[in-house]
């Protein structure tokens, strides 16, 4: 297959109240806001954020009149959904990433414990608008048990 450059930008969220989002991803993952957009003709905002370190983004986007979808509750649940379930953010410590997300509003979802991956630990939680996030801690490959 040939390689066409592809790597993974940023992924979309859709969320009710865009200032508490972005406060909240800012606040629990060390995110930084990047770009404040405007589409006039759909009254549609967009807040992008990127981490400082590791490059990665998370598009924040408010129209009004948006409708909440159903939300999963487990990962099992989100499986049954078509489209994108969950959105994953692998951390240096899972146990106190997984303590800060749900200290400032995350509810806990399933508690850190081992990963079907060999080697990884991984843990789920709920943001305060119910979006299912996923936290891993992925050693690098010589340190997997």
């Amino acid at each position: 297959m040939a390689d066409v450059g592809a790597r993974l930008d940023h992924v979309g969220l859709a969320v009710a109240d865009l200032a508490a989002a972005v406060s909240w991803f800012c606040d629990v993952f060390g995110l930084v806001p990047e770009l404040t957009l405007r589409v006039e003709p759909l009254d549609l905002s967009i807040e992008m954020l990127v981490h400082p370190v590791y490059g990665y983004r998370l598009e924040l986007l408010r129209r009004p009149g948006s409708q909440p979808s159903r939300k999963p509750g487990p990962p099992a649940e989100a499986a049954l959904r078509e489209g994108y379930g969950h959105v994953a953010f692998d951390v240096t410590d899972l146990d106190a990433g997984y303590d800060r997300a749900v200290a400032r509003g995350a509810r806990p979802v399933m508690p850190p414990g081992p990963s079907p991956e060999r080697g990884v630990r991984m843990a789920f939680v709920a943001d305060p608008e119910g979006n299912l996030i996923e936290l891993l801690h992925r050693p690098p490959p010589g340190q997997r048990n």
